[in-house]
């Protein structure tokens, strides 16, 4: 077991789901987007991750107490190496983690519920090595890191991680820098009124052609590609009005026009690509019949065949109970608008996971 007076440093950070798409990078390495995206992160759905001294002067990374090799250490260990120590590099530059540290996470954004968890682990992780490095509030030394900085460096991890450092409805400026220093996140509004998501799961299988490359493919063929970033400033818009209004059918209307505008852009790529299935379809259409009844309902789908329903909190469990009549087989996971990461001590650690050790 390890001595809670070594250096200890933990935090938790909940996924986001992108209401306007992230779909198209400008600069591969540094993940810098050609559009902005907007996205409402979610309060059932987060990782949690602690960070100490390795005992054996190796890294190590253990999910849900599986220890890790091969990529998925990899890219952890990367993403901690180039961790910055100085609150004046936005975009990690100085390497901090020059000792090999253990990291360990608990993940709890289910596989079935059709949502990526790399925004809430690597905001998770961000978060915890700002604390670990004594780069949080004032930080040592005087040095520290905003949250607004340690959104560009959780964007080092994973692009939709840039949003999960803050809670409720969150912005991602795509910036003009080439160096990235002007692409963050910034909070919109806390999300904390009539509003609900449901995620209908309808596959868990894993991808054909992965994200990463289907954004690839589509941005060097698809006819619509140049037409997306426009589109998707308007989209923006439009969304930033209902949310100022706190109208859950104009933010509907706007997330569900750009989830669709995004799908064109694959269905005109060269070969065509589609992530949707006929069953994708089916939600679709009862979600369109639902509000032809009345329901504030709207989709979006991310590069994926699972739905995601945006709708009045009021009224999830009513849809909830609907889509579970009409597809039984799916798997649904309901959420409301979620906080930003929080930091977790030894012993509140301990308290949900044991005390940790490797």
């Amino acid at each position: 077991m390890p001595d809670n007076a070594l250096p200890f440093a933990a935090a938790r950070a909940h996924a986001n789901i992108a209401l306007i798409k992230y779909w198209g990078k400008r600069d591969e390495k540094l993940i810098l987007p050609i559009s902005p995206s907007l996205s409402l992160t979610l309060d059932s759905l987060y990782t949690d991750t602690a960070l100490m001294p390795s005992s054996d002067g190796r890294w190590h990374f253990v999910l849900d107490g599986q220890e890790q090799g091969g990529e998925a250490l990899k890219r952890v260990v990367d993403f901690a190496r180039i961790f910055p120590v100085s609150a004046t590099a936005p975009i990690p530059s100085t390497p901090a983690a020059a000792t090999p540290l253990t990291i360990i996470s608990h993940n709890h954004v289910p596989t079935a519920a059709g949502l990526a968890s790399s925004s809430s682990a690597f905001a998770a992780l961000a978060w915890a090595l700002r604390d670990y490095f004594g780069l949080a509030g004032p930080g040592r030394d005087g040095r520290s890191l905003s949250d607004q900085a340690l959104s560009a460096c959780a964007r080092q991890g994973s692009g939709s991680a840039t949003r999960s450092i803050f809670g409720g409805f969150v912005e991602w400026t795509y910036g003009q820098r080439e160096d990235g220093a002007d692409s963050f996140a910034r909070p919109i509004d806390d999300g904390e009124w009539d509003l609900g998501l449901i995620a209908v799961a309808l596959s868990t299988g894993k991808k054909k052609i992965s994200s990463r490359a289907g954004m690839k493919h589509t941005a060097e063929t698809s006819a619509f590609y140049p037409l997306w970033r426009q589109a998707s400033e308007r989209d923006l818009q439009r969304v930033l009005e209902g949310i100022a209004n706190r109208d859950v059918d104009l933010i509907g209307q706007a997330m569900e026009a750009n989830a669709m505008k995004f799908h064109a852009t694959m269905f005109s790529a060269d070969p065509p690509l589609t992530y949707l299935t006929a069953r994708s379809w089916e939600v679709i259409e009862f979600v369109w019949a639902m509000r032809q009844e009345g329901v504030s309902a709207y989709f979006t789908m991310d590069a994926g065949p699972n739905v995601k329903i945006l709708c009045r909190k009021s009224q999830m469990e009513e849809i909830s109970r609907r889509l579970r009549e009409r597809f039984p087989q799916a798997a649904l996971f309901q959420s409301t608008s979620g906080p930003g990461p929080i930091s977790l001590d030894f012993a509140r650690w301990s308290q949900l996971y044991g005390e940790p050790s490797v």
